[in-house]
């Protein structure tokens, strides 16, 4: 392909090899390339946190998979059972009292993905979405284990709850208040994923357990 038979030419904004050159690409960059960076321009729109973990990808893709390992290695979802829907369950978020989370496992298990489709207080719109992914690290980091990525993209709903009727109390907080503190309580809670991995794979453990509440499928 070359710039005559390309529609590039006609895209504003684009910098390729081509362009600017070199020179003043590499300087762009440098532009671009700060010793600090104000948190809500890392973590305003999207929070992406990531780990290594000492343990085969495949089972933890396995572990992840499986819903209702959240209430080991997250802070606060507890108590999930099956909410009478095929594959969607229902627990607590004890961030706030009496305070239900509905959640769906959508997992595939040639590309390791594994995302959990959530919502507050209703099961009917599965909005609050966490994108996880399993690489094998000898592919990324030439060493055993895995890499461990998890995203969250920041949905118009963090900032506006759509059925504030359905909170369980009127002056109950909002999930969104919490948003410049997912990448922390997330690092927190990655950092409980990758001591239950490490410990059960060292030790020669079952890596998954078997859930309290029977599937519903």
């Amino acid at each position: 392909m070359n710039e005559e038979s390309s529609t590039l030419a006609d895209i504003p904004g684009l910098m390729r090899i081509e362009n600017p050159g070199k020179e003043e690409l590499t300087a762009h960059c440098m532009e671009l390339t700060h010793a600090v960076y104000p948190h809500h321009q890392v973590y305003g729109q999207f929070c992406t946190i990531h780990a290594h973990v000492d343990c085969p990808p495949e089972q933890a893709y396995d572990y992840l998979r499986q819903g209702h390992h959240l209430e080991e290695w997250t802070c606060s979802l507890r108590d999930f059972a099956p909410s009478g829907t095929p594959g969607l369950w229902v627990g607590y978020d004890r961030l706030e009292d009496d305070t239900r989370i509905y959640c769906k496992v959508v997992a595939d298990p040639e590309a390791m993905t594994v995302d959990y489709h959530c919502s507050w207080d209703q099961g009917e719109k599965l909005w609050m979405i966490y994108l996880m992914r399993v690489v094998p690290a000898p592919l990324v980091l030439d060493k055993p284990g895995s890499v461990i990525t998890w995203t969250n993209c920041r949905h118009p709903y963090y900032d506006a709850n759509p059925h504030p009727d359905m909170a369980p109390r009127s002056d109950r907080p909002w999930v969104g208040d919490f948003w410049d503190l997912f990448y922390a309580g997330h690092t927190v809670e990655m950092n409980n994923l990758k001591a239950i991995l490490e410990h059960r794979h060292r030790n020669g453990l079952p890596i998954s357990m078997a859930p309290a509440q029977a599937v519903a499928r």
